[in-house]
């Protein structure tokens, strides 16, 4: 009962209908299937595995959580609440750092 739960109010908190753009101070470099981002800002180095590389790409590529989670649904064997789980670490982490900006849309 408590990890649905848990997993609730998880789903709630990100809001698939936000857009979300990579941050102007922020470069990367794709290397081998993985990504390694500079801010610029803070000068810190980060490194993103294979799936969370593909969830950078398509923020740069569509800019529409709904978007990139459907994208993420069709090309990965995995459940939706596990998916969004994953995404909404992924996105508050980096939104949490400055390296992406989210918006709600008008």
């Amino acid at each position: 009962g408590t990890l649905r739960d848990h997993r609730r109010q998880l789903g709630t908190a990100m809001n698939l209908n936000q857009s979300i753009a990579l941050s102007p101070d922020v470069i990367f470099q794709e290397v081998a299937g993985e990504t390694v981002i500079l801010d610029l800002e803070s000068e810190s180095y980060f490194g993103l595995d294979s799936v969370a590389t593909r969830i950078w790409q398509l923020i740069g590529e569509t800019g529409n959580l709904q978007s990139i989670f459907d994208t993420l649904l069709e090309e990965y064997e995995v459940g939706e609440a596990q998916l969004r789980d994953d995404l909404e670490t992924l996105v508050s982490e980096a939104a949490a750092r400055g390296l992406v900006k989210l918006e709600n849309k008008p």
